[in-house]
């Protein structure tokens, strides 16, 4: 199969209205695209690679939004649009300087209307890398089967299969997140996941938590374990501590990037678009984890899911004094 484009991936993309400060306070929203899906196709994109991003809006403003965002990134859109759907929004506050809020609004959206018909066209063209997540297998179970259907046959066909846990407490249970999650990851080659997501993969459900008193040797095991069923690289992220991945040839750490940390909403997704991005590129475990570290570094220094996520000529950019002007 000759791939038409470097990386596909689909979920729901919603609007997001940011608040500076509590929602209950009022005062002025910013009107953004959130959505993990196109969030990693977008920093993708600007790395230079060709991407489609597919999914289901509604016939309304906030809709045509999202197309018009996502396509002035360059990226190829696949989408359906729904006449009696509305699109998800999302509101977020800053509540703390430290602690950010979300509250959705999507039960019942476009979004959650995906369905397996609605990939097939874009797996038809040819993709070196599919890009999944759990957000869209939580939508519901026409959502769940398409990342299913997707998985089976990218994998079936040679494609790549990435798949980053992104386990979302409103959503659903972590027992219904780790019976879902079983027959996907049995595909993928790359698995990410944050320290408290991994056990939701293994396949020992008494494996401890590691982000909630469990140790590094118990991440180690899950990870041999998921090693052991046929997954390639193991990636863990470990917001401001790095990130780490383990594969066959031994186990890799990396160090984050040191920056003034300003928005932390979506740091995990510009991780993973390094990664890909890497990955894409040919570049050794290293270099796949140095380019996420780096484009979360990026994510948490400016404002936004993905604005201030770097193109690849401004890779370079953080390798200056802090307070630099280029001029």
């Amino acid at each position: 199969m000759s791939a038409a484009v470097d990386l596909l991936t689909f979920g729901e993309s919603m609007v997001s209205l940011r608040s500076p400060g509590p929602l209950s306070a009022g005062g002025s929203l910013g009107m953004h695209v959130a959505g993990a899906e196109s969030n990693v196709a977008v920093g993708v994109a600007r790395l230079g690679h060709t991407v489609t991003w597919a999914g289901v809006l509604g016939a309304d403003p906030h809709g045509e939004f999202i197309l018009r965002q996502l396509r002035s990134e360059g990226l190829g859109v696949w989408h359906r649009v729904d006449p009696t759907r509305g699109t998800g929004v999302m509101f977020l506050e800053q509540r703390t300087a430290d602690v950010s809020r979300a509250f959705y609004y999507r039960a019942g959206s476009a979004g959650s209307t995906l369905r397996r018909e609605d990939i097939e066209p874009v797996l038809d063209a040819g993709v070196r890398v599919l890009h999944l997540t759990g957000i869209t297998a939580a939508l519901g179970p026409q959502p769940l089967d398409a990342v299913e259907y997707a998985a089976e046959r990218a994998a079936s066909e040679g494609v790549l299969v990435s798949l980053d846990v992104n386990y979302r407490s409103k959503l659903w249970t972590r027992d219904e997140a780790r019976a879902a999650l079983a027959s996907i990851v049995r595909h993928a080659d790359v698995v990410i996941a944050s320290e408290d997501e991994l056990d939701l993969l293994a396949s020992d459900h008494s494996s401890p938590r590691v982000g909630n008193g469990g140790s590094d040797a118990a991440e180690a095991t899950m990870a041999a374990g998921l090693l052991d069923r046929g997954v390639r690289e193991v990636v863990v992220k470990r917001g401001a501590a790095g990130a780490c991945a383990y594969t066959a040839a031994g186990h890799l750490e990396q160090r984050a990037v040191p920056v003034t940390s300003i928005d932390t909403v979506g740091a995990g997704d510009a991780f993973t678009a390094g990664y890909l991005s890497a990955v894409l590129d040919g570049k050794d475990v290293a270099g796949r984890l140095q380019r996420g570290v780096l484009a979360g570094a990026f994510a948490v220094s400016t404002a936004g899911d993905w604005e201030g996520l770097p193109h690849r000529g401004e890779l370079g950019l953080l390798a200056h004094s802090s307070g630099t002007t280029q001029r």
